[in-house]
């Protein structure tokens, strides 16, 4: 009688069990791969063995540059600008991306607003450039100090104001030196920093200009002359950003030389470096306004010079043999993330290139850019502007530029 009473106890216990992990959440495939990347959705993963494989799509803008007829282009009647004609044609491919990245080659100082040699847009080219999808606004380039200290901070602030998470400069000179994203779960630390022109007397210069020490210890820079380093400085912010949980690491150079097709000997020493010393997971640059290679350093990808995104530079205002700072690209990465093992295991990358068509209509003159892509063909504004041919020539330029396999 008692064999047969355990007997019973056991079967029931065993039914109880059954049921309990049938309806435990905690088991749940539903919360496999869960996007908050909780206790609870780990510690399942673990019990069943599974990776938790986090896809995560990057696409990444050169560029993003507002000349004084491109303000003029976008000024409406009532006194306020717009520029979302611009993007309207690639905003797709932003808006699809986990997250969208853009060089902010131009600052928010406020009005009078001008053009080369010294830039102030629009703070409404914040707001369109958050409309067209864009997540994370880097800041350090050259023309980043175009309005002074006053410019650095507001450029900061207008876009922080616009919902955009930055990197490269800081409105107080003791933030840090990276900005942290979370997208599907995953934390990603991004990094950007700009080229300095040389200096004669330990300072540092943008442009040619010297800056203050207020000016100086709100942006991330570094010196071609002392390069090694200057490395070892970014690979710090780099461990810095690992230290405080990022888990993909995305990097931003401003480098290069203005106009030239292949990245230089500069470029390639620091992109080899980098990868050798860092832990960083992408490297996206741009400043030569034309595009370069894109291939893999190591494990990493990295693109040389993404182009313009937009500017006004072109055939008409350089001359035949700048043509190709009509053209750049939406590079695109796509990473896999095992978040049980804290890896990156997958890394894809590819581009859509992109040109910049100016036109008239309406007795002004409009940009807009345009996706070199399978709807090339139809495309209203080509058709309009008759510069269908030009848009092919562009591609070509840019699959023999970028010479991604």
């Amino acid at each position: 009688m008692k064999k047969k009473n355990r007997l019973i106890f056991v079967l029931i216990g065993l039914v109880v069990i059954v049921g309990a992990l049938a309806l435990n959440p905690l088991f749940s495939h539903d919360d496999i791969g869960a996007k908050n990347g909780d206790a609870e959705a780990v510690n399942g993963n673990a019990a069943l063995n599974e990776p938790d494989i986090v896809s995560i799509d990057i696409a990444c803008v050169g560029d993003i540059m507002a000349h004084t007829t491109q303000v003029r282009s976008a000024a409406q009647e009532d006194e306020t600008y717009s520029f979302t004609d611009n993007f309207e044609y690639v905003k797709k491919y932003i808006k699809a991306a986990d997250i969208a990245l853009c060089n902010v080659e131009t600052t928010f100082g406020g009005p009078p607003y001008s053009g080369y040699p010294a830039f102030s847009s629009p703070d409404e080219l914040a707001k369109d450039l958050a409309d067209a999808g864009f997540d994370v606004a880097f800041t350090a380039n050259n023309h980043m100090h175009d309005r002074g200290e006053n410019g650095i901070v507001r450029t900061v602030e207008v876009l922080k104001e616009n919902g955009f998470v930055t990197t490269g400069s800081t409105v107080d000179g003791v933030s840090p030196r990276y900005a942290m994203i979370n997208v599907k779960g995953v934390d990603i630390g991004v990094i950007a920093y700009t080229y300095e022109t040389p200096s004669l007397d330990g300072g540092v210069y943008l442009n040619g200009v010297r800056l203050s020490s207020e000016s100086s210890a709100r942006i991330n820079s570094f010196k071609y002359e002392d390069i090694d380093a200057e490395l070892v400085k970014i690979k710090g912010v780099v461990d810095e950003a690992k230290a405080a949980g990022a888990e993909i690491v995305v990097l931003y150079y401003h480098w290069g030389e203005e106009y030239q097709l292949a990245a230089n000997e500069w470029q390639r020493y620091m992109a080899e470096k980098t990868v050798e010393m860092m832990d960083v997971d992408v490297i996206f640059a741009s400043h030569p306004h034309n595009l370069q290679e894109a291939e893999y350093v190591g494990d990493v990808p990295v693109f040389f010079s993404m182009g313009n995104f937009i500017s006004n530079q072109r055939t008409e205002t350089l001359g035949a043999d700048k043509r190709y700072t009509e053209t750049g690209v939406i590079a695109q990465v796509k990473l896999e993330y095992d978040r049980a093992n804290g890896a990156v295991t997958g890394t894809e990358m590819s581009a859509v290139p992109t040109w910049v068509d100016r036109y008239s209509a309406g007795g002004k003159t409009m940009y807009s850019i345009i996706p070199l892509d399978d709807e090339l063909e139809d495309n209203a504004v080509l058709a309009q502007s008759g510069h269908l041919t030009r848009a092919k020539g562009a591609l070509n330029d840019a699959n023999g530029l970028l010479k991604i396999d």
